[in-house]
């Protein structure tokens, strides 16, 4: 084999054309075949046995790469590791968008809302593959990460926020894989925590509008006069405290009449844990109202079957909101302007939308000094750990039982709060 004793230089490599094995020293060699065609390989003893190793063609690696990576091979051998194996790992190591790819198809098994999974989805897309899609899972870093979220930080940082958990989520699942180790670069507290700027400090959060406890009476009153599956499941959703979702979907096979309890399967919840909702009187009373259609699983059923969507209940609340006016009157001659008008939240008069009617409850229970972790549980929420979890829900279902009543009742009682003209509402 030809040598040269102070190893190759950039121009020997770029002019040799005379076919052999030309070493720079340390078992890295340049290989000239007869055609003229050249490239690097490294012998080296791995385990016990002598290996060739391809280390690419010249001049698409160059012999300062080449060297770079004969240095790697030969530590990884002497550690007593293979290099060949290193090698053949990165190859099997996908990008972020391969991994990404890989987790919505688990999610979307997962994810009983095909809405939820497209917006997995979209909001990776649009962010994150366009700096971290063609990287190795294994060479994004912190910096990485936040080169990405500090485009948008602090102008959309609801998505933002949305955006880092789901990023960590793709991580974590190619942690999980094998095919990363160490660190997830993605994580918020210890982390990116010191990096950015808290959510809280950029923009508050704004609560869902929520009527105000004095006023619940006078609103349930005005429900109960509409007639329809919408207006019965937002009546209902007001005396479980339930989510929308939750209420929407609710099949009668969940609803226990004998024990009174509405058990709402883990995949229907937020927390993706079962939860126990006792029912109160006035809630028994109006399912027992409700007729059964044969063949017919929800409880309030779309009109052309199925569940009702999201807007159905939303649309009561409008429809509450835009008081028609009666015998020829206005809202201007009755005093009142327009974007008063309707059920509004008492610190931010926006109007109130369904999901409201949970802050209005747990208001409720706070004045009234139920337990916190009482309201909190029938909420739907997590309390504690897993043991205070179990714990809270075997004992306290019948002390919240004994709340909803109360709570029912408060709801229940007549309108006495606001005046009313012809069924108009004066606020």
């Amino acid at each position: 084999m030809p040598k040269r004793a102070k190893g190759l230089s950039a121009a020997f490599c770029s002019t040799v054309k005379r076919q052999g094995k030309y070493s720079d020293g340390d078992c890295l060699m340049l290989i000239v075949s007869n055609s003229g065609s050249k490239r690097w390989g490294q012998r080296l003893v791995i385990r016990g046995k002598r290996r060739d190793l391809g280390l690419g063609s010249y001049p698409l690696v160059t012999l300062a790469q080449a060297r770079v990576v004969a240095s790697q091979n030969r530590q990884i051998a002497r550690d007593g590791g293979d290099p060949l194996a290193a090698r053949e790992k990165v190859r099997s190591t996908p990008t972020f968008e391969v991994a990404m790819a890989a987790l919505l198809e688990k999610k979307a098994g997962e994810l009983t809302n095909a809405k939820h999974i497209a917006q997995w989805e979209s909001t990776l897309r649009t962010y994150a593959v366009p700096k971290l899609g063609t990287k190795l899972v294994t060479e994004i870093t912190v910096s990485d990460v936040l080169e990405v979220l500090t485009t948008i930080w602090a102008t959309k940082n609801e998505t933002a926020s949305r955006l880092r958990g789901r990023i960590e989520a793709v991580l974590a699942f190619a942690t999980a894989r094998g095919w990363r180790e160490g660190p997830n670069p993605a994580t918020w507290g210890g982390n990116l925590d010191m990096l950015l700027p808290k959510p809280s400090k950029i923009k508050p959060v704004v609560h869902q509008p929520s009527l105000a406890v004095e006023e619940i009476p006078d609103w349930m009153s005005q429900l109960r006069k509409r007639q329809g599956a919408s207006a019965r499941c937002l009546e209902f959703l007001a005396l479980t405290w339930a989510r929308s979702g939750e209420a929407r979907g609710a099949i009668w096979s969940e609803i226990d009449f004998e024990t009174a309890i509405w058990l709402i399967p883990a995949h229907r919840t937020k927390t993706k844990e079962e939860h126990a909702v006792p029912l109160s009187n006035a809630a028994l009373a109006l399912l027992r109202s409700i007729p059964r259609t044969v063949g017919e699983d929800f409880v309030f059923p779309a009109p052309r079957g199925g569940e009702l969507s999201d807007m159905a209940l939303s649309g009561v609340m409008r429809r509450m909101h835009a008081y028609e006016v009666l015998n020829d009157l206005s809202l201007p001659e009755l005093g009142i302007r327009e974007e008063e008008a309707g059920w509004r939240d008492p610190q931010t008069n926006r109007p109130a939308v369904p999901h409201g009617l949970r802050a209005t409850a747990r208001n409720w229970a706070g004045r009234k000094e139920y337990p916190r972790e009482m309201a909190e549980l029938a909420l739907g929420h997590r309390i504690g750990n897993r043991v205070e979890q179990a714990y809270h829900r075997e004992t306290l279902v019948e002390r919240r039982r004994l709340m909803m009543n109360a709570w029912a009742e408060y709801v229940s009682q007549e309108s006495r709060n606001l005046p009313n003209v012809n069924g108009l509402r004066l606020v």
